[in-house]
């Protein structure tokens, strides 16, 4: 079997744009792989389309090489642009291994170590009433885990957004972190009070915090048992960590925005956080989310894999196919995208929740596939990320 085409497409099907290729075989059969990067997709694309000569009259069974072939291709390597459209070949070099072998792609990672992946969901709201019924509707669909946010990123530190400046460019948010700071803990005061402590809550900081405020924060919410506190610091101040540890015994998840193992080594080998929140969508792809985790196994971290909705179905479905198979799972973020029609048409069999659980399915491959036909009426628009500042007009962290 040879490699003989790579096709890339960016559709924006629902408000979200996604990179998504498919690798055709002189066989007929093709994979699907996906390469999302929320504001940066044409950039991704593009760069697919640069690189993609290098697979062609490859095997594609040889993922292993083809993973290294594409790594070493540039004399510079990793980044989020770099690792995303590396993930979307590893994934559908994956989903063609998976529809020759007729087996599921989980089955070839060494078959399941569980019945199904948890999963858990967002619940927001205005107050802590507000998020207190956000969280019980969940709970009422069955899920076990719930992430609750009070407002927008960041919670009530950030106020409302300025309009728009123009279409596809965002209007500014101001964020203080008083206001959240102080508010956060009373909302999980008022939860704890009104679910109990048994249910399982998460918090996302979204990286607002200094490492010292973020310590403060840990530390009030330790005697309201959260399952984890996402992102307390960003990416870059990892060493800040190690204060937060000091401060508490307060799980810790980060590592969204991470695309290569070594920013997480440290992280793992010092013991300062208990889940990694990576995207096999940006590290690169199964084969190489797959190695981080056996990097963490022994350091007792979990799994909590990135999964907003800007990371598209067939993200979700490989991402679900490792989370089936590690021994070390967590958890894994949860987007509805059965829940609309468009997606179930332009991603034809996308994974479904069960009693707050997800499974990739039985079908050969990832078990999902892509209608390019009808992608071409979604055509990409330009987006970027939300801007932040500071009352008084400074640049914010985010």
């Amino acid at each position: 079997m040879k490699i003989t085409g790579v096709r890339v497409f960016v559709t924006r099907p629902t408000g979200l744009n996604y990179v998504v290729i498919k690798i055709l075989t002189d066989e007929g059969v093709y994979g699907v792989g996906e390469g999302s990067l929320n504001g940066n997709e044409i950039v991704v694309a593009r760069y697919l389309e640069h690189i993609k000569e290098l697979l062609i009259g490859h095997d594609p069974h040889n993922i292993e090489d083809l993973w290294h072939l594409i790594y070493r291709s540039g004399y510079w390597r990793s980044g989020p642009v770099f690792k995303a459209a590396l993930s979307a070949i590893d994934f559908a070099l994956w989903d063609i291994k998976g529809k020759v072998a007729n087996l599921p792609v989980y089955q070839l990672l060494g078959g399941a170590s569980r019945k199904a992946v948890k999963v858990y969901g967002h619940a927001g709201g205005r107050d802590a009433k507000e998020i207190e019924d956000s969280v019980r509707s969940f709970l009422e669909r069955g899920f076990k885990i719930v992430r609750c946010q009070s407002g927008d990123y960041g919670g009530s530190g950030r106020l409302d957004y300025e309009p728009p400046i123009r279409d596809g460019v965002p209007g500014t948010a101001i964020f203080e972190p008083a206001g959240y700071l102080l508010e956060t803990p009373r909302n999980f005061e008022h939860l704890r009070n009104a679910l109990g402590m048994e249910v399982e809550l998460c918090h996302d900081v979204h990286e607002q915090l200094t490492p010292t405020e973020a310590a403060w924060l840990a530390k009030q919410l330790e005697p309201y048992r959260l399952f984890f506190l996402e992102d307390p610091v960003m990416p870059e101040e990892r060493e800040g960590l190690r204060q937060i540890r000091q401060s508490c015994t307060t799980n810790i998840a980060i590592g969204e925005l991470f695309t290569d193992r070594d920013e997480c080594m440290m992280l793992f080998q010092e013991r300062l956080i208990d889940y990694i929140r990576i995207a096999p969508l940006h590290v690169g792809g199964i084969t190489e989310a797959r190695k981080i985790m056996v990097l963490a196994e022994p350091f007792s971290v979990k799994s909590a894999f990135h999964g907003a909705a800007d990371l598209g179905p067939i993200s979700q479905a490989a991402a679900l196919h490792l989370q089936m198979v590690i021994p070390n799972f967590g958890v894994q973020e949860w987007t509805d995208f059965s829940s609309s029609e468009t997606l179930c048409e332009l991603f034809p069999t996308p994974c479904k929740l069960v009693d707050g659980y997800a499974h990739p399915g039985g079908a050969p491959g990832l078990g999902i596939d892509f209608n390019e036909e009808l992608a071409k009426k979604f055509p990409y628009q330009s987006t970027y990320m939300p801007i932040v500042r500071r009352s008084d007009g400074t640049m914010h962290r985010y």
